[in-house]
């Protein structure tokens, strides 16, 4: 949607970790160039991390798409799928993620946590996502978290968490942020966005603020929610950051993922 530090896809060890939604793939294939990967692996298949997936594989039908076991009847069979989020999106689903294409079977892999493939340990990382695996280079203790670590889109900017429904779950979430921490990773790449350096420092910070928004969202309606986030991105960052940040974190979806995980008993 003409921004930058949004989505990233990461190139590692002839694999990708991610692909971004089918509305970057041009983007995604002219930066790779010549380069055709080995495999994709998706940390989980919400449409800004998996959405181009399909396209990958159309343009290249030996292409292994590892995802977890619970993600990865959706992507053989998105129609569904796709038809609740353009109910929740209307007529911006289009403009921000595009279609969804099928994944044969035969290209899919699952993974329930615990492998190791293509030099990276798979952790199950739920919270954001049942459905969610975070990725750790085991030479170099380099770490591919998803989401579960956050957004961060500017080197020192704000810290935010993306909470939409239907999966949120804070404990579970806190859990899978200690998984993370117990491996000492020594940088994260973010697809939300780009390397951090003091991972240590960053799923600190990712922790403390998955557990703020989860408090502001219990006591506040969703306008004042949205209002009170917005106004604390103004005070930290440019209005044009602002508008990044809002794009790539549903600020009204945050905070229907929040209440729903509140409403079940938090």
């Amino acid at each position: 949607m003409g921004r930058t530090n949004c989505i990233a896809s990461w190139w590692t060890r002839d694999v990708l970790v991610d692909c971004g939604p089918a509305t970057t793939v041009d983007t995604l294939i002219a930066a790779l160039g010549s380069r055709q990967p080995r495999a994709l692996l998706l940390t989980h298949i919400h449409f800004d991390h998996a959405g181009a997936a399909g396209a990958l594989v159309q343009r290249w039908p030996d292409l292994e798409v590892w995802v977890h076991r619970r993600g990865a009847r959706h992507l053989a069979a998105p129609e569904r799928l796709e038809a609740s989020a353009r109910r929740v999106f209307g007529e911006t689903f289009d403009e921000r993620f595009g279609s969804l294409t099928p994944i044969p079977e035969r290209n899919l892999h699952p993974l329930d946590g615990g492998e190791s493939l293509y030099g990276y340990d798979v952790l199950d990382t739920p919270g954001h996502a049942s459905h969610h695996v975070t990725y750790i280079e085991d030479e170099t203790g380099r770490a591919f978290p998803g989401d579960v670590a956050a957004t961060r889109l500017f080197d020192g900017g704000p810290v935010l968490p993306a909470t939409p429904p239907p999966d949120i779950d804070i404990e579970v979430w806190m859990d899978s942020l200690r998984m993370v921490m117990a491996r000492e990773p020594s940088w994260l790449g973010l697809p939300h966005f780009g390397a951090v350096r003091d991972a240590a420092e960053h799923l600190d910070a990712a922790m403390e603020s998955v557990r703020r928004h989860a408090e502001l969202a219990s006591s506040l309606d969703c306008d004042a929610y949205v209002e009170r986030v917005r106004d604390e991105l103004s005070a930290a960052v440019e209005p044009d950051a602002v508008e990044a940040h809002a794009l790539t974190v549903d600020l009204p979806q945050n905070h229907a993922g929040l209440r729903r995980w509140v409403e079940r008993g938090g």
